[in-house]
């Protein structure tokens, strides 16, 4: 049986040859490092990495003499202060197909909206001083202008996000009254938010009528009493559901608001302000729920719109200026850089200039183009790669919107399949999201297959996304 005593008697031997802290920062290298990054926190660093050092040998003493290498200890240093100086949040190719990836940030913004972006967060603004009146102004004047005019709206706010709207109408026109709501809408809009917890934290109280599968205006005008406040319609961005169905239309529950003196809200979650029938899809536009009678409309700005994360209210001047005077306006309202990328999203649309909107421009795009950019691509890897181990092939396949817009429908496109004999596709998607990756690659995998779709890779991402798959596949 091992003595106890030995156990800690070859440790405490190793631990006098860990260099100190001292040694340590007074070594060239690290002396560097120190006048560039400053001493704080390289001597955090520092402190860590001999932390871990200890333990490794309290943990497996016969192991650890390697640890003592000249410059390896320094390497870990390095390497500990580059981590902690590395953004979290970082660029990723998206190879996955879905032009509005939620998790991958949604729509990226246009070329004119970041540059936008970059002049306001550099300089001074007039974000709330009116230049012509030399006084105090309002924020949302520089996106009003151009909602109203795109929309066919009297008013319009922005807020934070669609669920902010959304809360903020409820809050403003039903607090501690009843909403009435579809039972087929109650929906959950992602990472756990359901529109009945929504409506519960605003005060309003939920009145559902109908069933999932069919509500007709009459269960809304049955369900009409004297704490009645709203009629809310929830379109179902997220999920469809088919076969024995049936809803009212908005010109009925316009029609019925207006003979019962209530306003009537729809919540587009997407947001669409182009027209996407010729591409096969059937979204709302606003403009055309404001055209039919809707008192107000909430939609999201990083979905169809194609801007930054931003939530809309437009409708009737009368319902936004109550919504706008509410304190929590204040509170969920969205900052200049918002603004300033929203107001140059917004600019493109008005110019007619969509496919300067990039989720736009990738849901427009033909699969034959795709196709021809997917051969090009595969040429190119069949030229760096021992194909004898790699199986590249095109095939056709499907794209989607993605962001709970347009569920089961698809935009046709051809996609890369990929394949090694020596790595699986696990694996392959292991390496291509490495964090020491320049730039992680998200793809599809299906039958221990890598997939790509370039409907969602930039054309400019292109050798970086080769270069990040040659390595993978050697």
């Amino acid at each position: 049986m091992k003595n106890p005593a030995d156990s800690k008697q070859v440790p405490a031997s190793l631990y006098r040859q860990i260099p100190s802290v001292d040694e340590l920062l007074g070594r060239p290298r690290l002396a560097e490092l120190a006048r560039q990054t400053g001493r704080t926190l390289l001597l955090e660093t520092t402190r860590n990495v001999l932390e871990e050092i200890r333990t490794a040998i309290q943990r497996k003493p016969e192991a650890a003499e390697d640890a003592f290498e000249p410059g390896k200890i320094e390497e870990q240093i390095a390497a500990g202060v580059r981590r902690a100086l590395e953004p979290s949040l970082r660029a990723v190719i998206n190879a996955t197909g879905v032009v509005l990836h939620t998790n991958l940030g949604r729509a990226p913004l246009a070329p004119a909206a970041v540059e936008r972006f970059r002049q306001t967060a550099t300089q001074y603004s007039n974000l709330e001083y009116d230049l012509d009146e030399r006084a105090r102004g309002k924020r949302d004047v520089h996106t009003v202008r151009l909602l109203t005019r795109l929309l066919g709206a009297e008013a319009a706010i922005v807020v934070n996000n669609c669920a902010a709207a959304v809360f903020l109408v409820l809050n403003t026109l039903a607090k501690g009254a009843e909403v009435i709501v579809s039972r087929g809408e109650l929906i959950e809009i992602g990472d756990g938010f359901r529109i009945p917890e929504i409506m519960a934290e605003s005060g309003a109280t939920l009145r559902e009528v109908g069933t999932t599968n069919r509500t007709r205006a009459a269960d809304y005008e049955k369900a009409i009493n004297e704490r009645t406040r709203l009629l809310l319609r929830v379109h179902p961005s997220n999920f469809r559901v088919v076969g024995f169905t049936e809803q009212p239309t908005l010109e009925e529950l316009v029609e019925l608001g207006q003979r019962s003196g209530l306003p009537v809200c729809e919540d587009l979650g997407s947001g669409c302000l182009a027209d996407l029938a010729p591409q096969g899809f059937e979204e709302p536009l606003a403009e055309a729920s404001l055209s039919a009678g809707a008192a107000l409309v909430t939609f999201s700005g990083d979905k169809l719109l194609g801007g930054p994360q931003a939530g809309i209210i437009a409708g009737k001047r009368e319902y936004v200026e109550r919504v706008r005077r509410n304190p929590m306006f204040r509170a969920l309202r969205v900052d200049k850089l918002t603004i300033a990328a929203l107001e140059a999203t917004l600019n493109a649309y008005l110019r007619g200039a969509l496919d300067e909107i990039p989720a736009l421009r990738m849901i427009r795009i033909s699969a034959d183009e795709i196709g021809r950019r997917a051969r090009a691509f595969v040429e190119k890897l069949r030229s760096e790669l021992a194909t004898g181990e790699v199986t590249l092939e095109i095939r056709e396949g499907w794209s989607v919107i993605g962001g709970g817009a347009t569920p089961q429908q698809q935009l046709a496109t051809q996609v890369i399949m990929i394949s090694s004999a020596r790595h699986s596709a696990a694996q392959l998607e292991t390496q291509l999201q490495a964090p020491s990756q320049a730039m992680p690659v998200v793809t599809r995998v299906e039958e221990d297959r890598l997939v790509l779709d370039l409907r969602t890779v930039f054309p400019e991402q292109e050798p970086a996304l080769a270069a990040a798959l040659c390595h993978a596949l050697r």
